[in-house]
């Protein structure tokens, strides 16, 4: 590996800005708890890890390749994203209209639909083919070319899976800490509203992106 500083410093600029795990993250810990949030993070991150296993055995080259390949997880994934956005559209209709009863009930419904957190963050991750391209373009970058690339990829994508994890950690915290303003009807209303909108567009970006 070589240039580990600006491997780390790109890292870290990567991971903070906002994509799909993150409108997920939001999403899951306003709307289901801290541990939800918790739980999406574990799924993303698990995503990722496959993205790595995925870039030591080359299949992530074969994706790249194979227009056929990339279409299919493109799409699945494209859809995917769809669908949570337009379900997190969908509950603005219910917070408009449901009393804070009603809410309360939904709340406590809430704790049982945590088993889906995990699922959402692993799916928005492992379906995105784009994450694989990146894995193909960014890590390479730091490696000897004159050297085997099974190992310095491996530590370089545990280390973006770890930094990610902290990342991610920090902000659903941030969330929680804040989430007595940001669970307030008018503001969850906003924050579903943009949620979905942009749930919706990462998956309409990820349709019309090409295979090179």
């Amino acid at each position: 590996m070589v240039n580990i500083s600006v491997f780390l410093v790109m890292c870290i600029l990567l991971i903070i800005l906002p994509g799909p795990d993150t409108a997920i993250a939001t999403k899951n810990t306003l709307t289901v708890s801290r541990k939800g949030g918790l739980q999406t993070i574990i799924g993303s991150c698990c995503g990722l890890l496959i993205h790595t296993c995925a870039a030591v055995i080359g299949l992530s080259a074969i994706i790249v390749k194979s227009a056929y390949i990339f279409a299919v997880l493109k799409y699945v994934g494209a859809v995917y994203l769809c669908y949570l956005g337009i379900k997190t559209l969908w509950t603005l209709r219910t917070i408009r209209t449901q009393s804070p009863a009603v809410q309360d009930e939904a709340s406590i419904e809430h704790k049982y639909s945590q088993q889906s957190c995990f699922k959402q963050g692993f799916l928005t991750n492992v379906t995105n083919p784009k994450v694989a391209v990146f894995f193909l373009t960014f890590l390479p970058q730091f490696v000897d070319g004159n050297s085997g690339t099974f190992l310095p990829f491996l530590i370089m994508g545990l280390i973006y899976t770890a930094l990610t994890m902290l990342w991610f950690i920090f902000y659903v915290y941030l969330l929680d800490r804040i989430s007595a303003f940001m669970k307030k009807p008018s503001t969850k209303a906003v924050i579903e509203g943009l949620t979905g909108a942009i749930l919706i567009a990462f998956g309409i970006k990820l349709a019309l992106e090409k295979a090179h």
